[in-house]
């Protein structure tokens, strides 16, 4: 018999009532929550040298990479039962698990202000098409969250010093790059890595062409 590392539904239940309806909505609000709990990778950047002592940071994240591939394995041999996994993900890798690869990857191979960009934008962007499509609210895609991504994108990149002018158009062309990497359903492939990499890999570039980019070469 398989270990649970769940309630059998009775968190989500629970979740469910405190926001008026049932076990399915809180389902819906503890994947979101999960979701936006991906941003605590940027600690990365803000933790000193030497936090972890023996440890380097970029060590400590590929580890507690390790340890979430290592549970995603127990869980496709049978070994182990966890909560939010949808029934398509049962014979696959599930979502939590291509997420997981996806920000790390992110704080790892790209410069900091893309990779922040990057991992604000899927953590709030994802969620909030997923909430669009849900409460029926198509009116507003794709227009609305390329407009969420875009804003948070161009809030970062003037921060981190980007001209206004590149911050803008990099921010539009990351964005129109993220919604639309949600789109499409590849087999085996979950968007969250798509919606992650490839607008890293698109603002990235637009940091390094052009007069004066704001990224060094590589």
């Amino acid at each position: 018999m398989p270990w649970r590392l769940h309630r059998s539904g009775r968190l989500r239940a629970w979740l469910g009532r405190r926001f008026g309806g049932d076990a399915e909505l809180g389902d819906r609000v503890l994947r979101r929550l999960l979701h936006g709990a991906g941003v605590a990778v940027l600690l990365y950047f803000l933790l000193p040298a030497g936090f972890f002592l023996v440890l380097p940071t970029s060590a400590v994240l590929l580890l507690a990479l390790a340890t979430v591939l290592a549970v995603e394995g127990l869980r496709l041999a049978g070994a182990i039962e966890m909560p939010t996994i949808r029934p398509y993900e049962r014979h696959r890798i599930a979502s939590y698990a291509w997420y997981a690869i996806a920000l790390t990857a992110a704080v790892l191979l790209f410069p900091a202000p893309v990779a922040v960009v990057a991992v604000l934008g899927v953590a709030a962007v994802d969620p909030l098409i997923g909430e669009l499509r849900t409460l029926g609210a198509r009116r507003w895609y794709p227009a609305g969250p390329v407009a969420a991504y875009a804003g948070i994108a161009v809030a970062v990149l003037l921060g981190a010093g980007w001209d206004p002018a590149r911050a803008v158009g990099g921010a539009l062309v990351a964005a129109a790059v993220a919604v639309a990497a949600e789109r499409p359903r590849v087999a085996g492939l979950d968007d969250d890595l798509a919606m992650t990499v490839l607008p890293a890999i698109a603002l990235w570039a637009v940091g390094l062409l052009g007069p004066n980019p704001p990224l060094a070469p590589p």
